[in-house]
């Protein structure tokens, strides 16, 4: 400021007035945190002893699974162990058995279009789909084509082949992408099933018990009898129980907090230090809790799906069609959970081919809709490197055999339910520490209670 521009000034300047004046101060900001609809929509069941059994009804029917495959140059190998995941194969452990399977499979590719079994035809080979997507079609009523959905990586196209009744092809197959398979010959399965016998023995015990009486759901049947008529004898029955049911514990995320004391005794006006200090590594872990429910390998619901509820998407983008088929698996479809990425996506489709979006309103907030199910926005959907994610679809509730979040009240200096801060004293550096915990898990009752949309291309 010059000494003319001092001289003519009538009033006090407003840089000198602000050292008399208090500052309005907002509390911290925190750019982490999202709307973690997961939380909020799930109902909780409070566990003893930080322990939940999910109790059902024996099944019979042998559960399918992905192989895992990997490349090395332009050779691609599946990792053996995987191979206990095919459906006949389930539950068998011996590493080198697998690995002699393994070592039978045959690298083949197809390009968009081509053919990949022709229904009518003997069925001579299975194929682990290592990457790419390939089109199931049958034939309808009246001669036209009809869709049974598509396979991707780690699936299996011939399950007659394993089940040991091989025929012909019911259906005919297709790739919709450049595919790389491995071939697995029956003469070479036939030759394993001749040397190892414990493979043999695995597999007459699978073949057995999916030939049990069970409904189309495979649980172990319930015997009834209606519509008689006269005095006929009644069937007996019972119902079974899965004698090894699923146990889910809770998990845990924590973190010790420091303040230093200085901090909490001078510097505590006019916010508390401590208490913003633990609201941001409450909401930090808050956040770590949602994307657990979701990517954890053990527990994490895109990781926990039943193979039969995975589908693929019949194109690229997420199409009205395809969340058409994920609310057919189910009844009472609570909401769909997608990356924001992945709605906007669903939404150009619908503008695209001339569908109105509809939108509700769920807790206050308008939220894009399909069918009358809300689709909540979730940031924490991984994205693959191919600009790929997935879509959820979920019943919840108890009641409903849903999907229930999993959780433990009343813990020792519990601030929120199964959230407790514990503070554990005064370093010699006089630091303040506190331990903060949540503990936390979600469980699938009923394997129909979960389906994933898989596949889906963000943008193209």
């Amino acid at each position: 400021m010059t000494t003319f521009e001092a001289e003519a000034r009538l009033s006090l300047g407003t840089t000198a007035a602000r050292q008399l004046a208090t500052t309005t101060k907002s509390v911290p900001q925190m750019r982490g945190i999202s709307s973690r609809w997961l939380l909020r929509m799930l109902p909780w069941v409070d566990t003893a002893a930080g322990t939940y059994r999910v109790n059902r009804r024996l099944t019979h029917a042998v559960g399918e699974g992905r192989a895992a495959c990997y490349s090395t140059g332009g050779e691609v190998r599946v990792v053996p162990q995987s191979l206990g995941e095919l459906p006949i194969l389930r539950g068998f452990g011996e590493p080198e058995v697998l690995a002699a399977l393994a070592g039978r499979l045959v690298q083949r590719e197809y390009r968009p279009g081509d053919p990949v079994t022709e229904a009518g035809q003997p069925v001579e080979e299975g194929f682990l789909i290592a990457h790419g997507k390939v089109a199931r079609n049958g034939t309808g009523q009246y001669g036209d084509t009809t869709s049974l959905g598509v396979l991707a990586d780690g699936e299996f196209l011939g399950q007659e082949l394993l089940a040991g009744t091989a025929g012909s092809w019911r259906h005919s197959a297709r790739a919709l992408t450049p595919v790389t398979v491995l071939v697995l010959r029956r003469d070479d399965l036939r030759q394993l099933l001749e040397t190892s016998h414990s493979l043999r023995e695995h597999v007459t015990r699978l073949r057995a018990r999916a030939a049990l009486p069970q409904n189309k759901h495979g649980e172990a049947e319930i015997t009834l009898a209606s519509g008689h008529r006269g005095e006929p004898e009644l069937p007996g029955t019972f119902v079974d129980y899965d004698l090894a049911p699923r146990e889910y514990e809770l998990s845990v995320a924590q973190t010790v907090l420091r303040v230093h004391s200085r901090v909490a005794d001078l510097f505590n006006k006019p916010m508390n230090q401590v208490e913003q200090q633990l609201r941001l590594t409450v909401e930090a872990l808050r956040e770590r809790q949602e994307q657990e429910l979701l990517t954890n390998p053990e527990f994490g619901l895109l990781h926990n799906a039943e193979h039969r509820q995975r589908i693929q998407n019949r194109g690229g983008p997420p199409t009205p069609d395809d969340l058409d088929e994920l609310l057919s698996r189910r009844r009472n479809t609570a909401f769909f959970l997608a990356h924001p990425r992945a709605i906007a996506a669903f939404g150009r489709e619908c503008s695209r081919r001339g569908v109105l979006q509809q939108s509700v309103g769920v807790d206050g907030t308008q939220l894009t809709s399909w069918r009358g199910v809300p689709i909540l926005p979730s940031p924490k959907f991984p994205v693959s490197a191919g600009n790929t994610t997935s879509i959820l679809a979920m019943r919840v509730g108890e009641q409903k055999q849903g999907v229930i979040g999993l959780r433990q009240s009343g813990l020792p200096d519990e601030i929120e339910p199964s959230l407790n801060v514990r503070y554990m004293g005064l370093s010699e550096k006089a630091m303040l520490s506190y331990l903060v915990s949540v503990y936390y898990s979600v469980a699938v009752l009923v394997p129909d209670a979960l389906g994933i949309l898989e596949n889906v291309e963000l943008g193209r």
